[in-house]
């Protein structure tokens, strides 16, 4: 932060731009007088009148040098005009590099807070599939528990389907056997109509005897009585006595 504030200063920036044309000028004037020592002293050698005749050729050599190093001026004069022109454009970008610098570190800190956002919101995300996967993962165990559960019923369904036809085997055979018990009743039932019946008929039947049997013995005494008179009566009394005949009693 200090750093960008210091860059942003006016006063640094100025002292800045300073600097570099400082720094271009001293290039430029070393330069310029580097190649106009060089014109100087080989225009000096050339205006030397007292030189030997063998040295012309020395003269012609240094006379090329010297348009040649003209020339290496006139190209270092343009190069230090483009140098010029490129400083006054650095210069230039220099002035906008504040206001650049600004919209870029707007730029910048946008670019951050939605990087930020960005890390919230998959922070965010990471948690929301965090909790779905354990939501996923329970919803899993709830089915497996569900899928067991279903087994087990099913089991139990097929064991006390079981049982029910066992129950209803056992009801058919309790059933067969309860129609023979009723049928075997019934019969027995008949049969006890039927001795109740013959013993209501040897009920009457042993009435009708001991009837019969009281009437005889009534008649016996009845006889004895009179057989006991008879005898107290004179001889020739009981000539012609008839005694009663006994009817048959009916056996029935």
């Amino acid at each position: 932060m200090e750093k960008t504030s210091s860059t942003e200063d006016p006063v640094v920036l100025s002292l800045i731009r300073q600097k570099l044309r400082e720094k271009h000028a001293r290039h430029v004037a070393d330069l310029k007088a580097y190649y106009e020592s060089e014109i100087q002293a080989l225009q000096d050698k050339l205006k030397l009148g007292d030189l030997p005749r063998d040295v012309e050729k020395a003269n012609q050599t240094l006379t090329k040098r010297c348009r040649h190093l003209e020339k290496a001026l006139s190209e270092a004069t343009k190069r230090v005009q483009e140098l010029e022109a490129t400083n006054c454009l650095l210069e230039k970008k220099l002035a906008e590099w504040p206001e650049r610098y600004a919209v870029a570190g707007a730029a910048v800190k946008s670019l951050q807070q939605r990087l930020d956002e960005s890390k919230r919101s998959e922070k965010e995300k990471d948690a929301t599939a965090a909790r779905l996967k354990s939501h996923v993962r329970q919803l899993e165990e709830s089915v497996q528990k569900a899928l067991r559960e279903a087994e087990e019923k099913d089991a139990w369904r097929e064991r006390e389907y079981k049982k029910l036809q066992d129950l209803l085997r056992e009801y058919e055979s309790l059933r067969r056997e309860h129609e023979e018990v009723k049928t075997k009743s019934l019969s027995t039932e008949n049969k006890l109509f039927a001795a109740n019946d013959q013993i209501s008929e040897l009920k009457r039947f042993i009435c009708k005897l001991e009837s019969q049997v009281k009437q005889l013995e009534h008649e016996n005494q009845a006889r004895a009585r009179l057989s006991s008179h008879s005898n107290t009566r004179p001889s020739g009394a009981g000539l012609f006595h008839h005694p009663r005949r006994h009817q048959d009693v009916p056996f029935s």
